[in-house]
């Protein structure tokens, strides 16, 4: 043997990663395909396709290893939005609503979430999908930035500034879910691991993403990302949680203060928040005036709501003369578009109006069992806590957003795909197991 060859360092081949990987990497394939720009007006993307393979792929898998997929906790936790959906969809107005209702509902909120759980089988594929979370917002954060300083954004007063990624206008909500989500789930990895190479890699992409989020002028996502972050902090420690307070403070001010980077801008928006008695924008009167017509319909069906997706065909007789005919959208691509107001922009109305106090307590009842039963597992959490943090963080983000938005749009997959993720720490029995769990497939 020469010398050469005896000193040369061994291939490592990464197919041993690969098939390690390979059970949870068609949830990594949904999260990438969300980095593909999507059609104006598109009802079904690429990204939805692939749930629905992935739905597939965790049936089979489960069938084939002929084990008990689910405990009682997550059988009834899973359970629950189906009979509340269900109702609500025997209701609708027409067959084909009830259908394409029930569908969409059981696709976020059970089926999704379902197959991720059973696709996760311990933290470092939890990990990989929060890693995948956080490249997904870095690649849209990235687009976002450059629509903001190149003027190739969606429209925003006149100017076409707002960040809005490969979404578009007609979901100007995506771009500020998919980095929110980024940046909760960076937070979560980088408070929660010993790892200092982990640490400083999550704590530089949350720095990073900070600025897109501002960009996209999303008042309901900055204010579920300061309560989700805020909460991991708090949970990772008092002391480091004054310490982080301080540095994004001071990030804070450099870029706003130091280089300009939108302070107007942002300052107006800011203010806006609390504007809303005084001198609101029509986008506040509208989302009010919708919020008090969910209510109206809830009141005249309390028990089981309108029937899924009829909030439409009841706006009007609900709404009062403030509302809008709907919200000019247009820029990042897109030509001039009226978009009409076809939800309250507020999940937990939307779904009193529609399937009544029936579906709340049972579709949102879902969501508090599994914060319930995720936040106690922190004190148990070992080296599993950076993705424990990640997932309370997820899910308190979503509970929060959820009071300004809705589901729908191409970006309401990834929310099935976090709800997923936090299932698989709040119910799955080892999700919380040590070294034993990664050791290899089981």
């Amino acid at each position: 043997m020469s010398t050469s060859s005896a000193l040369s360092p061994p291939l490592v081949s990464p197919l041993p990663a690969l098939r390690r990987a390979a059970p949870v990497l068609p949830v990594v394939a949904v999260i990438a395909l969300l980095g593909l720009p999507v059609a104006a007006g598109s009802d079904a993307t690429p990204a939805d396709a692939a749930s629905g393979l992935v739905v597939l792929w965790a049936a089979v898998r489960t069938v084939r290893r002929a084990r008990r997929p689910l405990t009682r906790t997550a059988a009834v936790v899973f359970g629950l939005p189906v009979v509340g959906i269900a109702v609500a969809a025997a209701g609708a107005a027409t067959p084909g609503d009830g259908i394409t209702g029930l569908a969409r509902y059981l696709q976020v909120f059970v089926l999704v979430p379902l197959a991720v759980v059973l696709l996760v089988r311990d933290r470092r594929d939890a990990r990989l999908v929060l890693w995948s979370l956080t490249g997904l917002a870095l690649w849209q954060g990235a687009l976002g930035v450059h629509q903001f300083l190149t003027g190739t954004g969606a429209s925003y007063q006149g100017a076409y500034i707002r960040a809005v990624g490969t979404f578009g206008p007609s979901d100007v909500m995506g771009m500020s879910t998919v980095v929110a989500y980024g940046l909760v789930a960076a937070t979560g990895l980088a408070l929660g691991t010993p790892a200092r190479r982990q640490r400083v890699m999550a704590v530089g992409c949350a720095l990073a993403l900070l600025v897109p989020l501002a960009l996209s002028f999303s008042r309901g996502a900055w204010i579920a990302t300061v309560v989700a972050c805020g909460a991991q902090l708090l949970l990772a420690g008092v002391r480091r949680a004054a310490k982080v307070f301080t540095a994004v403070v001071a990030a804070s001010v450099v870029l706003v203060g130091g280089f300009g980077v939108g302070a107007a801008v942002l300052q107006e928006r800011l203010t806006s928040i609390t504007q809303v008695a005084d001198t609101p924008d029509q986008s506040v009167v509208d989302r009010y005036t919708m919020w008090a017509a969910a209510s109206d319909m809830w009141r005249g069906h309390p028990v089981t709501g309108v029937g899924l997706k009829a909030f439409p065909a009841h706006r009007d007789g609900h709404a009062s003369l403030a509302l809008s005919s709907g919200s000019d959208t247009e820029g990042a691509g897109q030509a001039f578009r009226r978009q009409p107001l076809l939800s309250p922009h507020n999940m937990y109305l939307l779904i009193l109006s529609e399937q009544g106090l029936l579906g709340l307590l049972t579709v949102a009842g879902s969501w508090l069992a599994l914060l319930a039963c995720a936040l106690p597992r922190l004190r148990r959490a070992g080296r599993a806590r950076d993705c424990a943090l990640a997932a309370c963080g997820l899910l308190l983000w979503q509970l929060v957003n959820f009071l300004y938005a809705d589901i729908g749009g191409p970006s309401t997959v990834l929310t099935a795909v976090c709800f997923g993720l936090v299932a698989w720490w709040a119910l799955a029995p080892d999700a919380t197991t040590g070294p034993a769990a990664e050791s290899g497939p089981r």
